[in-house]
């Protein structure tokens, strides 16, 4: 349900995050064994979007058990640093790199409120800041967000974004055919749904989560207003869920409408440059 925005909404999501470690980490959804194996972590279109990340240093702000972050190692990155507020899975995120023998200097991972993430990682700035899916949704401030991660950005490096699409939140939740919910609420949304996105059936006991919802626009002036230049917006007709009953999963493990259904985007991805100085 909507509702103002509770004054225990970080404490209310951090207990949350910190139950679920567990579990993602134990379960078929994210499947340690074989990412440890070799399995890609990453969207198609995120590695085809970011390119060649061979040399450079990459922050991952929100990077949960750090899969998409050890990712990036694997592709090459000099360095990659991940950022996340619930410590069990930053200390999930570092054992993963020591088991793929991933020293710190190559892949270290920090705890700490993606806000005050200026403060807390070990450089003052990367060429790339990197935000994977289902991030954004779960602070209050866009603008705020936005200038702490354009401040870790070089001089002649960018960030990318790959996110949800808020047009699908704002659709029933069966077909989405119909608008059901405000596009432009400020509101948050506040949740008691027990279980996870990895394992519905999982029981578990913090189950207070509180969210919100960002309209396209406020991103993307969010970030050209902390002195970022856009250099593109895609939007996407495929998601990684069946965010509605009428989805069906292809082949390449994306869900989609049938082909008789009109299309809309589901996910979106950006990529925002500092300017070289000089």
């Amino acid at each position: 349900m909507y509702a103002p925005t509770p004054d225990d909404w970080r404490q209310a999501n951090r207990a949350r995050w910190d139950e679920r470690v567990a579990v993602h980490a134990a379960g078929d959804y994210y499947d340690l064994d074989s990412f440890l194996a070799g399995r890609e972590a990453l969207r198609d279109f995120e590695i085809a979007e970011v390119g060649d990340v061979t040399g450079r240093t990459l922050l991952h702000l929100q990077c949960h058990i750090g899969l998409d972050t050890l990712s990036w190692a694997r592709h090459g990155a000099a360095q990659v640093v991940g950022l996340d507020f619930s410590e069990p899975a930053v200390e999930a995120a570092r054992g993963l790199a020591r088991s793929l023998d991933l020293p710190p200097e190559r892949a270290m991972f920090v705890a700490a409120d993606v806000y005050e993430a200026a403060e807390a990682v070990p450089d003052p700035a990367y060429d790339i800041v990197y935000t994977g899916v289902g991030a954004l949704n779960w602070l209050p401030d866009v603008d705020r967000w936005a200038e702490t991660a354009a401040s870790l950005v070089r001089p002649g490096g960018f960030l990318y974004l790959a996110e949800f699409h808020p047009l699908t939140d704002c659709l029933d939740d069966e077909t989405g055919s119909t608008v059901a919910y405000d596009y432009f609420s400020r509101e948050a949304w506040v949740d008691e749904t027990p279980g996870t996105y990895a394992d519905p059936a999982a029981e578990t006991v913090h189950n207070r989560s509180v969210e919100w919802q960002h309209p396209l626009g406020d991103v993307v002036s969010a970030l050209a207003a902390a002195g970022l230049r856009i250099d593109f917006l895609h939007e996407h007709d495929a998601t990684l869920f069946a965010r509605y009953q009428a989805l069906r999963r292809h082949a390449d493990g994306y869900y989609r409408f049938p082909a008789d259904r009109p299309r809309i985007p589901m996910m979106y991805s950006l990529k925002a440059t500092r300017p070289a100085v000089g």
